[in-house]
């Protein structure tokens, strides 16, 4: 009999050291000590163990993650080559489309919302692809009437003479080449690319897509009212600076650059306008987190908001230490308050999240130290006396599982590793 539960405790430890590492790994602290626990000899055994009680109680694997409170990640916009930054917004105003966000060569840059950027030179009727929807759209909901768009499917020729541009227009706006990038940036916090963008070349015959859209004669001719009423030469053309493409509503960040300066690089930085939660997890923890999912918010002053999960980053990027070495990868979760007054006079703060995870309430649980390892498999608890009960394993949070099985009630002793 001592020879098998010398044995068992062997193989309780081996057990409670791997469930421990798994547990640590997954960002849960384990405690191996619990209520009730008692140390004694067990019968026979002259070595003392330590025993502990099957209780009934709840178990939840809330996690709580040090967050920071702002307007989201920032990503920076860059502008077009050849020419001079003449204006730019004040840090911290908010842009919507249609607004001017700066100014290079005393030429606006503004503000449409969408997923592509103008990648090239818009001045050829027929011009077929989704930069050109990228207009479209953005002039439809800023009230000018751009025609009727040919149906997915319908075979376009571009024509081969350009759209006429004054040549006033030529004169007013020599920073605007056509391999000039628009200033676009990613949402998801890249930067926005400056590599040279070639000319747009002559298209052949192409047949529409699903989210394309058509240069249009009607949708030239919005094109010219829209920059007649912004007080822009009326050309009926659009350059790659001459529009920043962003998700929706931005707030201007950090200045990077001055009136004066050569517009081809950084200029600002961007972000939403509302209130959002960062939280870095690692590439582990995240695959328990779910969009829409409650959490609490503690805030700076102490008090609590409730809020929800609105991304979990798909993106998943290494981290350096302190110490310059490599941490683990990281994903970002993004959460958003139920009640964004409460935030208010936050601009940026650090914060804690609690994520409820997963509750099973009034379940009978025991240490994790106390499951043994079953030669033919499962898991059992043993009994001061040596007896081996085999159990069921449920929840794992803080340090106690969940157990269930024949003979297993509350107040029952069981030995747990010391």
């Amino acid at each position: 009999m001592r020879a098998r539960r010398s044995s068992s405790r062997r193989r309780r430890v081996a057990v409670a050291a791997a469930v421990v590492s798994a547990l640590a790994a997954g960002g849960v602290v384990v405690g191996l000590a619990a209520p009730g626990e008692e140390t004694h000899a067990a019968a026979g055994d002259p070595a003392e163990v330590r025993t502990a009680s099957v209780t009934r109680t709840d178990l939840s694997t809330a996690l709580t993650k040090s967050g920071t409170l702002g307007y989201g990640t920032p990503w920076t916009v860059k502008g077009p080559a050849g020419g001079r930054v003449t204006l730019l917004p004040a840090s911290g105003a908010t842009v919507q489309r249609g607004q001017q966000l700066y100014r290079v060569n005393d030429r606006p840059a503004t503000v449409f919302y969408g997923a592509t950027p103008l990648f090239r030179r818009l001045d050829t009727p027929g011009t077929v692809g989704r930069d050109v929807r990228t207009v479209a759209d953005n002039l439809r909901a800023l009230g000018h009437d751009i025609g009727a768009q040919p149906t997915v499917g319908t075979l376009i020729t571009p024509s081969p003479a350009a759209a006429p541009a004054p040549a006033a227009a030529a004169s007013a706006s020599p920073a605007a080449p056509t391999g000039a990038p628009t200033g676009a940036a990613d949402p998801k916090g890249g930067k926005g690319q400056q590599d040279p963008v070639p000319p747009a070349a002559p298209q052949g015959p192409t047949r529409v897509r699903e989210g394309d859209a058509v240069l249009t004669p009607s949708l030239i001719a919005a094109v010219r009212r829209w920059q007649q009423s912004t007080g822009a030469t009326a050309s009926g053309v659009l350059d790659v600076g001459d529009v920043v493409v962003t998700p929706g509503p931005v707030r201007v960040g950090d200045l990077k650059a001055r009136p004066g300066d050569d517009s081809a690089g950084d200029l600002l930085s961007l972000t939403g306008t509302e209130k959002v939660v960062t939280v870095p997890v690692t590439a582990q923890d995240s695959a328990s987190f779910q969009k829409g999912q409650a959490v609490t918010v503690t805030l700076p002053d102490g008090s609590t908001a409730p809020g929800k999960i609105t991304v979990v980053s798909t993106v998943i990027q290494g981290a350096d230490d302190a110490e310059g070495g490599n941490t683990a990868p990281k994903r970002t979760v993004a959460v958003q308050l139920d009640e964004a007054a409460k935030a208010d006079r936050i601009d940026a703060a650090p914060v804690q999240v609690q994520f409820t995870g997963r509750t099973e309430q009034g379940v009978l649980a025991v240490p994790v130290g106390a499951l043994v390892a079953l030669s033919e498999g499962g898991y059992a608890l043993q009994t001061p006396e040596g007896r081996l009960i085999k159990v069921t394993t449920g929840l794992f949070a803080k340090g106690l599982v969940e157990v269930g099985g024949d003979g297993v009630t509350a107040g029952l002793k069981v030995v747990t590793t010391s």
